[in-house]
């Protein structure tokens, strides 16, 4: 009798716990459910009618799609081009270059790299509120307000989480097996490429989908360092999405966010099942 009631017990706490978290994501769902929505609806119509479903009078298909995408004399499709162009070499250099340095942090044990690694650490508590003036000016002094140069600045402040998550997953790795290979006649480069790079697969996925997410809807690093007038990514192009006197045209831009979410939605649905067995992975081992 007894087992019938736990059973009992915990059946109903598991529904009760599925139609808690249902809800929970329901309501995190809605503001995306929002932009579809409105994406489809006049102008006007979002503006009023915000939260209503389309209907004969405020559909208007797919005219808010080619609005939106043929507004001003910015072509839509130069804005893709930067914003892809700077997210793949931005999360490229980030994956390569703080693998290695988390790869020496973690098997040299000196002051200095400790200091390296806590610093790195650091910046990620760092709000960037703090430093974009400064980062600002300094892109400027130093010709990085180009998309071919930002993603130097994309390099620095992804280092800290990328480091830190890196370093515990290479502290999970026997040293004994880099040991063989160095036997074998394989200097550190050869290490790296051939044992230690591959087995980082778990965590370099994790990584990868975190970064890609990030840069591709930042908006105000772009917008501080980039000529806006020259080079906009999308999260700008949508920006300036206005007509005469400051007005918005709230479909089209509603259109355009559904068209810049869509990638980064079906990316993340591919790949989210490698998010959690590379944070896990990336866990800091004592």
């Amino acid at each position: 009798m007894n087992t019938k009631n736990t059973l009992s017990a915990e059946r109903a706490r598991k529904t009760v716990m599925s139609v808690v978290l249902t809800l929970v994501c329901v309501i995190y769902m809605l503001p995306v459910l929002s932009v579809v929505v409105n994406s489809f609806k006049g102008n006007t119509y979002v503006k009023t009618e915000t939260f209503s479903l389309p209907d004969e009078d405020s559909y208007v298909g797919f005219d808010n799609f080619e609005k939106g995408m043929t507004f001003g004399n910015y072509p839509f499709w130069k804005s893709v081009a930067y914003s892809a162009f700077i997210t793949i070499v931005s999360t490229a250099l980030i994956l390569l270059f703080t693998s290695m340095a988390a790869w020496y942090i973690a098997r040299v044990n000196s002051v200095v790299c400790k200091l390296i690694y806590y610093l790195c650490v650091f910046s990620m508590v760092v709000p960037f509120q703090m430093v974009m003036f400064t980062l600002s000016k300094t892109a400027d002094t130093l010709h990085l307000n180009t998309p071919w140069t930002i993603p130097i600045v994309y390099l620095g402040f992804g280092a800290g989480l990328s480091i830190f998550m890196f370093v515990g997953f290479v502290k999970s790795i026997p040293i004994e097996i880099e040991e063989a290979a160095s036997i074998d006649g394989c200097g550190p480069i050869r290490t790296y490429f051939r044992i230690v790079f591959p087995m980082l697969k778990p965590t370099m996925i994790s990584v990868g989908i975190l970064e890609i997410m990030w840069i591709w809807n930042d908006y105000l690093l772009p917008y501080l360092v980039l000529d806006i007038n020259e080079f906009r990514t999308i999260p700008i192009h949508i920006q300036y999405l206005k007509g005469s006197y400051g007005t918005v045209d709230l479909g089209a831009t509603m259109a355009l966010i559904l068209l810049s979410i869509i990638p980064v939605i079906v990316f993340y649905l591919i790949c989210q099942k490698y998010i959690i067995k590379g944070v896990a992975a990336g866990a800091v081992k004592g």
